[in-house]
């Protein structure tokens, strides 16, 4: 908590707006995530690449904005990229 009373309530409000846009950025992660497993396991693999590129795009926005690690990005698409692999 911040010292003077102004600046921990500015940093409160950072915090907020940040919180609810990662949030947002998490879940628009997980519904392409949710959709892409169930192509997969339906065996659609036209379907299924069409939205890893799509899972893969959005993973990196969320790297690169801070909402997930680089190795965490890195780890989540792999695990994808084998998903589809399988599908083969």
């Amino acid at each position: 908590m911040a010292y003077v009373k102004g600046s921990a309530e500015k940093r409160q409000r950072q915090s907020e707006v940040r919180r609810l846009r990662n949030r947002k950025v998490r879940s628009e992660v997980r519904t392409v995530v949710r959709k892409f497993m169930e192509a997969a396991a339906a065996k659609n693999k036209e379907t299924a690449a069409q939205l890893y590129l799509s899972c893969q795009k959005l993973i990196d926005s969320a790297a690169h904005k801070g909402v997930y690690h680089k190795n965490t990005a890195a780890r989540k698409k792999s695990r994808l990229s084998a998903q589809l692999l399988a599908i083969a």
